[in-house]
């Protein structure tokens, strides 16, 4: 090996040297990425003239019996490295590495969270998933009063009014063209991140909402009731960008420790938008007949924001290396996320990732489609996007109204009700986003769909007998909020950040384009058949939402791996079993002998130490 005499010698400066069979290769937590220079768990500096010079004044060295370093404290460490020497405790500095030594593996600290990741997740999501919240419920405050608006402008021009069918299929359009133009955004995603990366996505993405927010603003005064319905479109293709981008985005700029925790950002904007919208059209702010319009102006100030900040924050580092092959912008952009000088572990893993990948162009959606090597984590995450948008959320808003009034609400308070629905989403989002890094993605999932379940089976039992007690509709409401704080401490949000870990770098924008589509043509259909289904089952509808998150419930038991701390390429490979299929482009050299060493018994290790032992090596 490199750096020590053929027989191992030990040397100390105090002139002792012990000579035996020195393990065949340095620990690799005592090295940093380069190998050069030590770091811990002893002092040793360098390596120079075939010997491990030693600078402390003759330590006892022990052997710990397990050949597995205790965690990634002292630098990079992995399963195949041996176990690091340890000093007894009278040595000078054992105090510290011992500290060092004992901390859990990937375990959240605070130095994951620097400055400018936390700057970057708040300011993509206030201008991205927020507005895609705030335009679900900014249209139902102002209903009345925007029918009217459309009931003038058509006698207006045509001299009589507008007939009822006419109108109701106006508003339907109004309402549904929001997720004809989030499809059409997502279509556009691929293309335009492959020219322009995720930031500048994002930043050329408020144009969008710019545009939008002064068509709907100025409908009223121009009269034009199709300035509302296209403006309405193009915040759909703006929903549609974001709703692609932005996870990708804070997928790659976060470390794996708290990938899950930064992701769930995204959901948590989701829901203080939709609380948002839901305040601003209370009638003493801007839910009146004169002022309604501002409703919608409101959506042109998060995208100045994000549109004003965002350029001074670095692209996406994965997206440096990778499609644009920066390295050096790469390394910067990761020291100004991590807040750290050493970044070359985190350049080193995507570099490997690379190297994994580099006869692998921008797979297409047809491509991604037809790959044995994703097959299940093209279904899961199919599967998962369905059951988020066909798990019945919607149905509950349409409840929500004559629940409370049942249930003794004044009408006149209802809308403010109708507020703590809001707050509770945003707190349960909250707490997923705390929790998430802790219990795992699987769980939260899990536990959240199998519990919207229940509550959709006793919410049907208390509808039914509702007028059976005057205590019945109290205990609608209890269900109605929690199916909605179910929904938000694990589905609501997991989804996007399942479509980013599942997937490598080639293969994450087609796989963002098949989510979207399956989630914007889910939303489309709940909007379009949930009339129907209410309609012929009444209250009974919401047992066939109760089997959808029951079935997707028993699914993700089944088939969905846990993620959390997991590198995309461990995703991978725990989803090659099942798919029974091996990418071939991680048969490389390389990653074949490390697999053959991941392999090697942990009895033949344990032997050689007891070899060193024998020996009188420790």
């Amino acid at each position: 090996m490199k750096g020590a005499d053929a027989k191992g010698k030990i040397h100390t400066p105090s002139g002792g040297s012990r000579e035996g069979q020195f393990p065949s290769r340095i620990p690799r937590c005592c090295y940093d990425s380069r190998g050069e220079s030590a770091r811990c768990p002893f002092p040793v500096q360098t390596r120079q003239s075939g010997r491990v010079s030693c600078q402390a004044p003759a330590p006892s060295w022990t052997l710990p019996p397990a050949p597995r370093c205790p965690g990634m404290a002292c630098g990079s460490m992995d399963s195949r490295a041996w176990a690091p020497l340890t000093r007894s405790p009278g040595h000078p500095g054992a105090t510290e590495c011992g500290r060092a030594l004992r901390g859990t593996p990937g375990r959240r600290t605070r130095k994951d969270w620097s400055c400018w990741l936390i700057v970057a997740s708040l300011v993509g999501a206030f201008g991205s998933s927020f507005l895609y919240g705030y335009n679900l419920s900014v249209v139902n405050a102002p209903t009345l009063y925007i029918k009217s608006f459309y009931n003038e402008s058509w006698e207006r021009r045509h001299g009589h009014p507008i007939d009822q069918d006419t109108l109701t299929l106006l508003w339907s359009v109004t309402v549904s063209i929001f997720a004809i133009g989030g499809l059409v955004g997502t279509l556009l995603v691929k293309l335009i991140g492959k020219v322009l990366g995720r930031k500048h996505t994002l930043l050329v993405n408020n144009g969008f909402a710019i545009s939008a927010a002064l068509l709907m603003a100025c409908s009223l005064q121009a009269g034009a009731f199709e300035m509302l319905i296209v403006g309405r479109f193009i915040m759909g293709v703006d929903g549609g960008i974001a709703l692609s981008a932005l996870p990708m985005y804070l997928n790659e700029i976060s470390p794996k420790a708290i990938r899950g925790s930064l992701g769930q950002v995204t959901a948590i904007f989701i829901c203080v938008g939709v609380f948002v919208g839901q305040l601003l059209g209370l009638p003493e702010l801007l839910g009146k007949e004169s002022t309604w319009p501002y409703l919608f102006g409101v959506i042109a100030v998060p995208a100045l924001v994000q549109l004003a900040t965002l350029p001074f924050l670095p692209e996406s580092p994965r997206y440096l290396l990778f499609e644009k092959h920066d390295q050096a912008g790469a390394e910067k952009a990761f020291r100004t996320f991590l807040g750290k000088e050493d970044v070359s572990r985190e350049v080193e893993e995507v570099l490997a990732e690379s190297r994994l990948q580099r006869n692998i162009h921008l797979v297409s959606v047809l491509e991604l489609l037809r790959s044995p090597f994703v097959r299940w984590q093209v279904i899961t995450v199919v599967v998962t996007m369905a059951s988020y948008q066909l798990c019945g959320l919607n149905a509950i808003w349409f409840y929500t109204n004559s629940i409370f009034g049942k249930a003794g609400v004044p009408p006149e308070k209802i809308p403010y009700i109708t507020l703590s629905t809001g707050g509770i989403e945003t707190l349960a989002a909250i707490f997923s986003g705390l929790v998430i890094e802790r219990l795992g993605r699987r769980p939260l999932l899990m536990g959240g769909f199998g519990l919207m379940a229940l509550f959709f089976g006793i919410l049907t039992a208390t509808l039914t007998l509702q007028d059976h007690a005057p205590w019945i509709p109290y205990l609608s409401i209890v269900c109605i909020l929690a199916i909605i704080a179910s929904f938000c401490s694990g589905p609501g949000g997991i989804p996007f950040i399942l479509t980013g870990e599942f997937f490598q770098q080639p293969q994450r924008p087609a796989a963002f384009i098949i989510a979207g589509t399956v989630n914007w043509l889910s939303n489309f259909a709940v909007g379009l058949l949930f009339p129907f289904i209410q309609k012929s089952l009444d209250t009974y509808c919401f047992l066939v939402f109760a089997a959808i998150c029951l079935t997707g419930a028993i699914y993700f038991y089944f088939v969905l791996p846990e993620t959390k701390n997991r590198t995309h390429v461990e995703i991978s490979q725990a989803f090659a079993k099942r798919n029974k299929a091996y990418p071939p482009e991680e048969n490389t050299d390389s990653s074949v002998s490390d697999n053959k060493v991941a392999r090697r018994p942990e009895q033949d290790s344990a032997s050689t130490l007891d070899n060193y032992v024998k020996n009188g090596i420790v």
